[in-house]
């Protein structure tokens, strides 16, 4: 398994997308802005373009090749992905440190970048990437439906979080508030708790669909 999530990172995952989170990152300091979409940027641009220097060197075919099962193949290459996303949000929490530090936070209009905001990143990518392998592994081969639909389904999510917060009281102190962190620590735990589920989840459905596929 090891060896195959090597594989990934040297023929798929460019070195520049292990950068990028610093990069996109850095829009954590914008102040009072929509800060989902920091992350929402692995979605736009790295998962595609990964995606197609699987399809450019022909991966799929190097992969069924090695004597190793589908089910593996399915597996590095969903821990491939979720291991960029946590990295997006660890990079993520350090740039939100630094904005909790340099901003009144009592203005903000959106979803502040605190606790709360990261348990409702993990749940924002667990629904990502439940719609996105196991339509990815349909084929294996073809991401565009599966990149569209699954981008869709976070931008929903993301845009009913910050449309409640604004317009419901209860809720948009909670979220965009600072005062009771114990439940923000718990929605954070329910985050990565859906985000683990999620991903086994989509790893068995993927698998299901993989094992279908004649290549």
């Amino acid at each position: 398994m090891l060896n195959l999530i090597y594989k990934d990172f040297k023929l798929a995952i460019n070195p520049f997308f292990l950068v990028l989170p610093f990069v996109t990152g850095a829009l954590m300091l914008i102040p009072g802005w929509l800060y989902f979409l920091v992350l929402m940027y692995f979605c736009f641009f790295t998962v595609p373009n990964v995606f197609a220097n699987y399809k450019t060197n022909n991966d799929l075919m190097l992969s069924t090749l090695m004597p190793v099962k589908r089910k593996d193949i399915v597996a590095s290459r969903m821990l491939s992905i979720m291991a960029l996303e946590v990295l997006h949000i660890g990079v993520a929490v350090i740039y939100a440190i630094i904005n909790r530090n340099l901003y009144d936070q009592t203005w903000f209009y959106f979803i502040q970048p605190n606790v709360a905001y990261f348990g409702l990143s993990f749940i924002m990518f667990a629904l990502f990437n439940v719609t996105l392998f196991p339509i990815y592994f349909k084929t294996g081969y073809t991401y565009g439906v599966a990149t569209v639909v699954s981008t869709t389904v976070m931008l929903i999510f993301a845009g009913a979080m910050e449309y409640f917060a604004i317009t419901n009281r209860v809720m948009g102190q909670f979220l965009r508030g600072s005062e009771g962190m114990m439940s923000h620590i718990g929605l954070l735990s329910f985050g990565i708790a859906v985000f683990v589920v999620l991903g086994f989840l989509g790893y068995k459905l993927s698998v299901k669909s993989f094992e279908k596929v004649d290549i």
